[in-house]
């Protein structure tokens, strides 16, 4: 399905975007669910699928984690079934996140799609990532607080929660409505009846995650041998104190191995393109041969990118799942990390190049990209 969402993205970038929340009412009008709830309990069946059961029973939280075998014994009230990246297993659901694509790919994490009855919800909490909650079929009622300093505490050792706060957004969703939360806001939302929400989630790394990835390639490359050196060392009156100097050429050693840019691109771009959760990867079966992949692409069929696969952009090179995406071509190169689905029009010259037909039947029988049909 193609979804048009009814959004003004200037003015919401420039009055919302990390800055305070809003509902954006009818942002997706007309919306129809792309997956029912008897879909998504079954991908909550799959072992490569995270999921989680929350529930409040007898004034108490309960979470457990999946896979599940049954839903039958959960009662009518209170409770919600959660499943991440679907869009990794689910092509319908996946579409979701098409209209989302004036924003950066790279800080996109997933489509978390939530399943709950009436009462059903996970409890007040903070969130440390943009999200859009677009509301599919039932009704919600969502409570979003102030960004200000608040407790937090577990009331479940699987769920952490917020203490009490004042809403400056308190209010019922309905199909099509969507929910836009910057990272730090508390919200509570609760159904007033069976209802599916889809939350599209914009993460972004933080500084502990970044420094321990780069000193792990740091290591693994061999890295910044350099040893620090003090040529013009005098004689010093108080040999227990490091010098500011010192300090800062400790801190120089240090930042020049960050300043070679090839290395550190090299390093990010695996680093952003890994996924964090499992992809839908199948070998093509039996394999394409190059001339398949040719005759497919100039009689006018479509490749479509595997749902969740992370291909981006950074600096001269291109990278896919975490490796080097080795394209002779840079103008393919580039539309397959710009387009989800693309064919000869996109690829333009490429789809004549051997070479680059060769690299790019290698990608398909990975099954990295495959053919629409």
């Amino acid at each position: 399905m193609d979804y048009q969402l009814n959004i003004d993205w200037p003015a919401f970038m420039a009055t919302y975007w990390q800055k305070k929340p809003v509902i954006l009412k009818n942002a997706l009008p007309n919306f129809v669910d792309p997956i029912s709830p008897d879909e998504l309990a079954g991908l909550a069946m799959e072992n490569e699928i995270d999921s989680r059961l929350v529930s409040f029973k007898e004034g108490k939280w309960h979470a457990s984690h999946g896979p599940f075998t049954e839903f039958d014994n959960l009662g009518d009230s209170h409770w919600s079934l959660l499943v991440q990246a679907v869009n990794h297993w689910h092509l319908p659901a996946a579409e979701l996140l098409s209209p989302f694509r004036v924003l950066p790919d790279w800080r996109l994490d997933d489509l978390m799609i939530s399943f709950s009855v009436p009462g059903g919800g996970v409890g007040p909490h903070i969130d440390n990532y943009d999200v859009f909650i677009i509301q599919g079929m039932g009704s919600r009622r969502w409570r979003v607080g102030d960004k200000l300093p608040l407790k937090q505490f577990c009331p479940h050792p699987a769920l952490l929660h917020v203490e009490p706060f004042t809403p400056i957004i308190d209010d019922d969703l309905q199909p099509g409505d969507i929910l836009y939360i910057p990272p730090g806001f508390p919200h509570d939302g609760y159904s007033h009846q069976a209802s599916l929400n889809y939350s599209v989630g914009f993460r972004s790394p933080n500084s502990r995650d970044l420094v321990s990835s780069f000193a792990d390639y740091v290591l693994e490359n061999d890295l910044g041998g350099n040893h620090y050196a003090d040529p013009e060392l005098a004689r010093r009156e108080h040999p227990g104190k490091i010098e500011a100097s010192e300090i800062n050429q400790i801190r120089k050693l240090m930042h020049d191995l960050i300043e070679q840019p090839e290395a550190f691109n090299q390093w990010f771009g695996s680093f952003i393109t890994t996924p964090r959760h499992e992809l839908d990867i199948a070998a093509a079966d039996p394999a394409y041969d190059t001339s398949e992949i040719a005759a497919a692409l100039q009689e006018g069929e479509t490749l479509v990118r595997l749902g969740g696969l992370r291909v981006l952009e950074v600096g001269e090179h291109c990278f896919v799942n975490s490796e080097p995406l080795e394209i002779s071509d840079k103008k393919a190169a580039t539309a397959l990390c710009h387009f989800t689905r693309l064919g000869a029009a996109e690829l333009g010259d490429a789809v004549t190049d051997p070479q680059f037909i060769h690299e790019l039947t290698t990608l398909v029988n990975q099954g990295y990209w495959y053919f629409d049909n």
